[in-house]
């Protein structure tokens, strides 16, 4: 079984959460192949991943494109819109995987909420060419019904690769200096914007004494937002965005608590990170949060601003709480293994083609 597993502009967002989803996806069919699954997995719809041999074997009639079984799409552009087009054509089963909603594209950068209701009418026609549609939640899946896509759709974890922070605590002492840290640090990784709670992981520094620091890329071009630009440039004094850090493990390495007050998700892999790394999490009480995490066992769910100051302050003087929030959270990551994750895509397949 030959499957196309593509994500457009792949090194557009190689920081990006849906790039980490695409290689978690491709490393997840890999480790099925090797586990004895009949797949081969292309991730490149050009023969041997270069457009100019593609078009070469074309005029020859060898066919410009991989010859596939399945082909699995991850982003939504003009690239996708043609293969997707392709697999009608060619009647190869199209798994379109939603990482990309209009509802978690709101606060993202200047314009997006003026976009966002076009986006979903968009979103709407294209999801619905698909044989099935893929979400990483339950919640996504009842998004997308109240569109209404019209196409299969089915939930399915995006996993965790936990080698991706593997030895993330030889870090702690040169990435605290690095970033004058100090105490029990509460943190967030990923991209800086105001969908990700911005405004309010700094107004909660601001009742605290604690530091904080934010992990991740942050846009300071023309399509940054204000408020983006007015909280990155000035601050609370004991706040630190660190922009990009190469090594990713290091800043699960630097942290303590993962304060994550994030608005809207799909699912969320940085909390399954940090999960993995045994941090207690505090997250914003959204729907996505409830269906996969529980309030108490494995993180710590708030409501409000005051929620939030009373959580981190509470963890930051209680470290057997720390430690038991932070173990049960190591066997929930755990429940979201790549192998599992690899074995689900691989049936999936199957279940198309038969």
């Amino acid at each position: 079984m030959r499957v196309l597993d593509y994500l457009e502009l792949s090194s557009q967002l190689d920081r990006a959460g849906i790039g980490t989803a695409h290689d978690q996806q491709v490393e997840a069919l890999t480790r099925a192949r090797d586990a004895g699954a009949d797949v081969e997995v292309f991730t490149s719809p050009w023969p041997d991943g270069d457009p100019t041999e593609g078009i070469a074997r074309g005029l020859r009639g060898d066919g410009f494109l991989v010859d596939v079984d399945v082909v699995h799409l991850n982003l939504i552009g003009p690239a996708s819109v043609a293969l997707a087009r392709h697999a009608k054509r060619t009647d190869t089963p199209l798994v379109l995987h939603c990482h990309v909603t209009s509802e978690d594209f709101r606060e993202s950068f200047r314009g997006s909420n003026t976009i966002a209701p076009a986006l979903r009418r968009y979103l709407r026609w294209f999801y619905s060419q698909a044989d099935l549609v893929l979400t990483p939640s339950e919640y996504t899946k009842q998004r997308l019904e109240g569109y209404p896509v019209d196409a299969p759709i089915r939930a399915m974890s995006n996993g965790i690769d936990h080698g991706s922070v593997e030895g993330h605590e030889q870090f702690r002492k040169s990435y605290r200096e690095r970033f004058d840290l100090d105490g029990v640090v509460m943190f967030a990784v990923g991209s800086v914007f105001e969908r990700k709670g911005l405004t309010d992981f700094c107004e909660v520094a601001n009742r605290t004494d604690h530091d904080f620091a934010w992990f991740g890329t942050v846009d300071d071009g023309p399509q940054a937002s204000p408020t983006v630009k007015q909280w990155t440039q000035h601050p609370p004094e004991n706040v630190t965005f660190t922009g990009w850090v190469d090594d990713k493990p290091g800043a699960f390495g630097a942290g303590d608590v993962f304060f994550f007050p994030t608005k809207e998700e799909n699912q969320g892999i940085v909390v399954l990170e940090a999960m993995a790394c045994g941090k207690p999490c505090v997250l914003r009480d959204i729907p996505v949060f409830r269906e996969y995490f529980e309030d108490g066992h494995d993180c710590l769910l708030c409501d409000s601003r005051a929620e939030f100051v009373e959580a981190l302050d509470r963890l930051a003087t209680d470290a057997d709480l720390r430690e038991r929030l932070g173990a049960n959270a190591r066997e929930t990551a755990a429940e979201h293994s790549l192998d599992r994750v690899g074995q689900e895509l691989v049936a999936t397949y199957e279940e198309l083609l038969s």
